[in-house]
């Protein structure tokens, strides 16, 4: 179950950097350590739907559900632009700027975490990643999934933490020219249109 092999591919997929991974950069090299911590927790816990549905077997339903799939992904996609939106937009909510804006927490991470719940795709990852690693035993597979979920959402809030908080270390370095906060924003912005492209193209 909790292996030395689950571990590692884990970490792999965790550390590989995705949409959470970027928003929270944005967020630490935009707003500073306390807002990335607030991206990182906002992106775990956008796991959990997604977890849930791959122990309780709805990812299976949204696998073979074109339209509900497509529902979720264009809800994503559309949510992905909006993003590039705001950081590109003078005064966006994700735009890094050299004075930090102060957003509340909840916002924050309230944003990252529909960035995960608005990506379909995770449920069917989630139902193809984990029951390999389960026991075979049918009397304790939720309790193994769950805790298998549970590892998964700790290694991904810990490696997010590492990614802002290097972020916002690099902000009072990158931020002291307006040629290059620009480059940031729009590099930023191309980025989420890119995964948002990526999204669009995904299949049930």
């Amino acid at each position: 179950m909790l292996s030395l092999q689950f571990l590692v591919t884990a970490f792999v997929v965790v550390i590989a950097p995705g949409t959470g991974v970027i928003y929270t950069l944005a967020m630490g090299l935009g707003q500073g350590p306390r807002a990335a911590l607030w991206a990182a927790l906002g992106c775990t816990f956008g796991i959990v739907p997604h977890l849930a549905a791959a122990t309780l077997g709805l990812a299976a339903v949204l696998h073979t559900s074109a339209v509900l799939f497509n529902v979720v992904k264009f809800a994503g996609v559309s949510y992905l632009l909006f993003l590039a939106w705001q950081a590109i937009r003078s005064g966006g909510a994700l735009a890094v700027t050299a004075e930090r804006q102060a957003q509340p927490g909840f916002v924050i991470a309230r944003r990252g975490a529909l960035i995960n719940i608005l990506n379909p795709k995770l449920s069917v990852f989630f139902l193809a990643l984990l029951p390999p690693f389960l026991s075979g035993n049918a009397a304790t597979a939720t309790m193994e999934m769950a805790l298998l979920g549970g590892v998964f959402m700790a290694m991904t809030f810990g490696v997010f933490v590492i990614y802002g908080l290097f972020a916002a270390k690099a902000r009072d370095l990158l931020l002291s020219s307006e040629r290059v906060m620009t480059w940031l924003n729009r590099s930023f912005a191309a980025i989420f249109v890119a995964l948002a492209g990526r999204l669009a193209m995904e299949r049930a």
